[in-house]
């Protein structure tokens, strides 16, 4: 891992929020990824029977901890979800790297599909951020998960980091030239999109957001095969879909994960 890769990830084990405190029933589950690395995960399950499984993928900075509430409303419309962190994330072991979220992915997908509690066939993926890409390389190699919505996604590691760096007035002249130099390629989810069909695709993006940029969704969009669909979060920040437009959001995914298994049953 160059350099620049190992900087482009914020792990942290600090305990921001823990879902007893929200009156949410949880189990903490553990699994192994492909190479072994300990992995640690909560698994929220529907208080009825379950219309299907939501695997959430988180963004960037910090752990679950700080990214639940993202999803913790899922199980009371009907979902199961399982949050989980990639290696060196919260109580998960080993170090982060590009090529270990990709496989930590793939392991949190094999847990759900382990488990005899949780229909195979009704699988449906939710990325954030980091976890947009990651999610998208997933479900394009993984036809188990049935849909995915990618939300502030962006479309290439150097592509955002030539974003962030050309956001400094100061740095823009080198904006163009130094992330390559030290950010490797390999993963980038525009290479990976188009492989998401014929399953549904929902990409959300805040018209606002400073953290992704919002031309970067509209790439995706272009790369992808239907079907798909593009919705801009009119005034929306990073995340802000899920945390200042909850009630316009929410009912629209749980429609579109039901579509997503009912097309593939």
């Amino acid at each position: 891992m160059s350099v620049g890769d190992s900087l482009f990830y914020y792990p942290s084990t600090l305990a921001y929020d823990s879902p007893e405190d929200h009156g949410l029933v949880y189990e903490s589950v553990e699994f192994p990824s492909r190479d072994g690395t300990k992995l640690h995960g909560w698994l929220f399950h529907a208080p009825r029977p379950a219309q299907g499984t939501v695997l959430h993928f988180h963004g960037n900075a910090g752990n679950i901890s700080g990214h639940f509430h993202h999803v913790a409303w899922l199980p009371t419309a009907g979902w199961n979800v399982l949050v989980f962190d990639y290696r060196g994330y919260g109580r998960s072991n080993g170090q982060v790297t590009r090529e270990g979220t990709i496989a930590d992915g793939h392991a949190a997908l094999d847990y759900l599909l382990s488990r005899p509690d949780i229909r195979p066939d009704r699988i449906v993926a939710l990325g954030q951020s980091l976890g947009g890409a990651i999610g998208t390389v997933v479900a394009a190699e993984r036809p188990e998960i049935r849909g995915l919505v990618i939300d502030g996604g962006f479309d290439s590691y150097q592509g955002i980091a030539n974003w962030h760096v050309r956001q400094n007035p100061l740095l823009f002249c080198v904006g163009w030239w130094v992330p390559p130099l030290m950010i490797s390629k390999g993963y980038d989810p525009i290479d990976y999109v188009d492989r998401i069909s014929p399953r549904p695709l929902l990409i959300m993006h805040g018209t606002r957001d400073v953290i992704v940029d919002p031309r970067m969704a509209h790439r995706l969009y272009e790369a992808a095969r239907d079907p798909k669909r593009l919705w801009l979060i009119e005034g929306a920040d990073h995340y802000g879909a899920f945390q200042d437009h909850l009630n316009e959001v929410a009912p629209a995914l749980v429609g579109f994960f039901q579509t997503c298994v009912e097309s593939s049953a």
